[in-house]
């Protein structure tokens, strides 16, 4: 395994493992964890519940049968509102400990309406100070259990668009999960915010957007559920997003974190041939990253 490898993880929904009612087919853990080995992906997120074990033990067992070890994982949580803070904190340190006791080693936050994802809305002075709060109580929390955090921004959420990400970076100190098709679609050069977030990026999220699918997001033309199953996201290489430059950037400002492949992808309603269907585009945009890594000695 080259040290380029070792920096490459994956999230399951590249294998289409989503929880959003509606969403198609959920793979099973065994084959996705299979398939992941088989291209070469050392790491993997938790991804949606359900998925893998929320035991500890149970967990380390199944990843440690396919030589994958958990890198953490994404979750939502509720940050701008004062009533839900116990409720968030709760949660926050429910997922925490499994990460720590699995020995992952980060909390991907984004910022939700509810648990429902209901629909974005203007934040008031008071919902922003209370996010940011909610922020700098995150991040202690995670060093507690030896975890770094890291905010998301994410298509439906209080934070999506470059001037809310702006606005974050601006009043607060957090670091972040760059992704470079969730920045692309709310507005934000990914390449751009890699330079103007220089040492604060903790982790990256890889994905490649077409942008005439994009376009109708953006627009409200289409759900982001929608936009991916009409192939919103695509092989890394093969879309719009300037991923090359972005790893570019990141690298010079001296990132030297992971590079975890998250292709949302929709399986509709049914299961695809083993070795076949999500592995393609996983194996494409595997190889794609490797090279992109490799030319710029990012091992």
């Amino acid at each position: 395994m080259s040290a380029t490898d070792e920096r490459i993880g994956a999230g399951p929904i590249s294998w289409g493992v989503c929880e959003v009612p509606g969403w198609g087919v959920m793979l099973p853990a065994e084959r996705v964890l299979t398939e992941m080995a088989s291209i070469g992906i050392v790491a993997t997120e938790l991804g949606a519940p359900g998925f893998l074990p929320r035991d500890a033990r149970e967990l380390l067992a199944v990843l440690g049968r396919h030589g994958v070890s958990l890198l953490g994982g994404f979750v939502p949580l509720v940050l701008h509102d004062a009533s839900g803070r116990g409720a968030a904190l709760a949660a926050a340190h429910e997922t925490a400990d499994l990460f720590s006791s699995a020995g992952a080693s980060v909390f991907v936050s984004a910022a939700v309406v509810d648990a429902e994802w209901a629909p974005r809305f203007p934040l008031s002075p008071t919902n922003w100070d209370h996010l940011f709060g909610m922020l700098d109580e995150l991040e202690e929390l995670c060093e507690g259990y030896g975890l770094t955090h890291a905010l998301h921004p994410h298509v439906g959420t209080l934070v999506e668009t470059r001037d809310d990400v702006r606005t974050v970076l601006e009043r607060s100190s957090v670091r972040w999960c760059l992704d470079t098709g969730h920045l692309l679609i709310g507005g934000y050069d990914p390449a751009a915010f890699a330079a103007d977030a220089s040492g604060r990026v903790a982790h990256v999220h890889v994905k490649d957007v077409r942008n005439n699918v994009a376009d109708q997001v953006r627009s409200g033309t289409l759900s982001l559920v929608a936009a991916v199953q009409k192939g919103l996201f695509c092989p890394l290489g093969t879309g719009d997003a300037p991923i090359a430059a972005t790893i570019d950037r990141l690298e010079h400002n001296g990132y030297r974190g992971w590079y975890v492949l998250e292709q949302d992808t929709a399986l509709g309603t049914s299961e695809p041939t083993p070795g076949s269907g999500p592995i393609d585009d996983a194996r494409q945009s595997v190889a794609f990253l490797r090279g992109v890594l490799t030319r710029q000695g990012a091992g």
